[in-house]
């Protein structure tokens, strides 16, 4: 497996070892349980997959070696890296400045843009409009480009999908800059629908199906769908293709119902000529993330800390998954950690950043803590919120004891 080059910045002395371990004893991933590290007064069970995945670890080994390679250039990232504010920020310290932000909304007119300047394309890809700018620019677009190859992956499988005259179905956010570029990739070669969830999923095949009427469509699906989509003729074959970091349970659940409809509608002898078989364009790494906090959700503990990007939306759905079992605590960094009465934490439903005073347990012997973080977090951030806890606690086990006593285990 390729060994990527990255900053001292992103490297952890904790989580670091705990992964070597887990890579050596389950080289082919088959133990999703999460680690155990005890000091004594405090145990983290740590999950078995989080953080860095192969496309975030490749575009952020090329965003420094652009750096690097480039030290009397101007060197721009389309919008940000990944979503993480520590990693965005690292790289804007450096002198990076950012095109757009990460809604789209242009932040430097294309027109300040010269053939002379380096633009690094970031891990969730570029619009095929935007590509065309660059180029009209001048600007080399595959120098460093860091698309996710899993995202480009997504992209192939839709064109294979045009090829074959079905209709791409796209599970996402709309207004996610992945979605942007694979709608903008997909509907080169085929009519494009972008749905959020299994409630849209539902609406769409009560069109299908006949029982909303079909100019219902336009209404209910504003905005998210192709120039020309024709509902009578462009639902008739789908494929469903997903935003690489949605759950890929829900991506799944929304396929299963949509074959259904089709079932009901063309009957077993037909279905494969009406919904293509897409599984082969879910992320493994946002798989084993989930599943591994599905491995979380299996053990007793006092609460849980996410930590990651508030506009992360894998860090998200780890966030949604956890909060059915635990009192989930949805962070940045420690710095959100103010003492051991009192931490700030994301709500991912009110989109808020909210005070809470009830956070360690104060009458019980030993506390346990569920730990993870999303895909775009790096390991040194998850062991700063760790170590903070551990001095707020003083636990009586050390770091060096802990880690030494995990390796006899």
């Amino acid at each position: 497996m390729k060994q990527f080059e990255i900053p001292e910045f992103y490297r952890s002395p904790i989580i670091s070892k705990v992964k070597e371990k887990r890579k050596i004893e389950d080289p082919r991933k088959k133990d999703f349980s999460p680690s155990l590290l005890d000091f004594g007064s405090i145990k983290f069970y740590i999950s078995r997959h989080f953080g860095f995945c192969y496309g975030v670890e490749n575009a952020i080994e090329i965003s420094y070696k652009a750096i690097i390679e480039n030290p009397e250039k101007r060197i721009f990232l389309l919008s940000q890296m990944i979503h993480n504010p520590d990693v965005n920020n690292d790289l804007t310290s450096h002198g990076i400045q950012f095109i757009q932000d990460t809604d789209g909304t242009q932040l430097i007119p294309w027109k300040d843009i010269s053939s002379e300047d380096v633009v690094i394309i970031p891990a969730f890809g570029a619009t095929v409009e935007i590509e065309a700018i660059l180029l009209e620019i001048g600007v080399d677009v595959k120098q460093y480009n860091t698309t996710c190859p899993f995202v480009e992956k997504v992209w192939n499988r839709s064109e294979r999908l045009g090829s074959d005259k079905h209709s791409v179905l796209i599970h996402g956010k709309y207004n996610h800059e992945e979605t942007r570029a694979t709608f903008s990739h997909s509907k080169v070669n085929a009519p494009v629908l972008i749905l959020k969830d299994l409630t849209e999923a539902k609406y769409l095949g009560d069109i299908i199906l006949g029982k909303e009427p079909i100019e219902n469509f336009y209404t209910f699906f504003g905005g998210k769908f192709s120039e020309g989509f024709n509902p009578k003729i462009d639902l008739i074959k789908i494929g469903v293709v997903n935003q690489t970091t949605m759950l890929a349970n829900e991506t799944q659940e929304i396929t299963n119902y949509l074959r259904s409809v089709m079932l009901n509608k063309y009957g077993e002898a037909n279905i494969k000529n009406h919904i293509a078989d897409t599984r082969d364009t879910l992320c493994y790494a946002t798989n084993d993330n989930q599943t591994a906090t599905y491995g979380l959700l299996e053990k007793e503990a006092d609460l849980a800390i996410v930590v990651g990007g508030y506009n992360s939306s894998n860090t998200t759905h780890l966030v949604e998954l956890l909060e059915q079992k635990f009192t989930t605590f949805f962070i940045k960094s420690k710095e959100e950690i103010n003492s051991l009465d009192s931490i700030n934490s994301f709500n991912i439903h009110t989109k808020k950043i909210e005070n809470y005073t009830t956070f360690i347990p104060k009458n019980k012997e030993v506390v346990s803590i569920i730990i993870t973080s999303g895909a775009s977090c790096p390991d040194s951030i998850v062991d700063g919120v760790i170590q903070q806890i551990l001095e707020l606690t003083q636990a009586p086990i050390s770091i060096e004891q802990a880690l030494k006593n995990h390796f006899l285990l």
